[in-house]
């Protein structure tokens, strides 16, 4: 992937559409798959040891060549809680709500059983002036990251419908829409990198149902309630 040099701060919660947004790298196609039955309990043997667990607890091995270098996990500065709690109610998820930067147009959470806020795109602590991104973990072979509630593998469809709230960090949102955006269209989609007031974007791995890895980004999008609440 070739660099691009940035001078904004991390944390400036700056736009990234002017930069043609270098490949965005999330979840369970480039981090997968998790160790099953009895090599759940501890490393598969000639395999790397786990990079963290799922959301049931069973440890999850990343593709070869998936993980960030340490410079960059040092860079992401990432947090697996502290940002409240990422709720979808409708579709029985609720999980911690933690926070990262983008490091070279690369967003790749370290942790598979939190959603992570985006802190240095859009406006992560100004939801009404602009858009507020997260991203979560998908993963295969029957581990459960937060982002494998939201879309049916099956048939890539979302279970989250039009008109259902959302919780993100204590702001509660309604859903517009989602979509399927392959990985290498995502980086121009410019109308996902438009720094909208009062919008959240949600993005993770749309995984398949052969277990093969993921080739489209999941894109969920939904805008402020203003009767505001915890739709829980």
């Amino acid at each position: 992937m070739t660099a691009e040099r940035h001078d904004d701060a991390p944390g400036s919660g700056r736009s990234r559409r002017a930069d043609r947004l270098l490949p965005l790298l999330i979840a369970a196609s480039l981090a997968g798959a998790a160790l099953l039955g009895r090599s759940a309990l501890g490393p598969h043997p000639g395999r790397a040891a786990p990079a963290g667990v799922d959301m049931n607890g069973r440890p999850v091995q990343l593709d070869p060549g998936a993980g960030p270098a340490p410079q960059q996990r040092q860079q992401q500065d990432a947090k697996p809680e502290g940002a409240g709690r990422f709720v979808v109610p409708s579709v029985g998820l609720d999980v911690p709500l933690g926070t990262m930067n983008e490091v070279a147009g690369s967003v790749v959470p370290p942790g598979f059983a939190s959603a992570f806020l985006i802190v240095n795109l859009g406006a992560p602590t100004s939801p009404a002036t602009g858009t507020v991104y997260v991203a979560m973990h998908s993963l295969r072979w029957g581990a459960v990251g937060p982002g494998n509630y939201l879309f049916a593998p099956e048939t890539g469809t979302s279970k989250v419908a039009p008109g259902a709230a959302v919780l993100a960090g204590g702001v509660r949102y309604v859903v517009d829409g989602a979509t399927a955006v392959p990985k290498a269209e995502l980086p121009d989609a410019d109308a996902i990198w438009a720094d909208v007031p009062g919008r959240l974007v949600v993005l993770t791995c749309l995984e398949r149902p052969d277990n093969s890895p993921a080739v489209d980004n999941f894109v969920i999008v939904a805008h402020l309630d203003p009767s505001g609440g915890d739709p829980r």
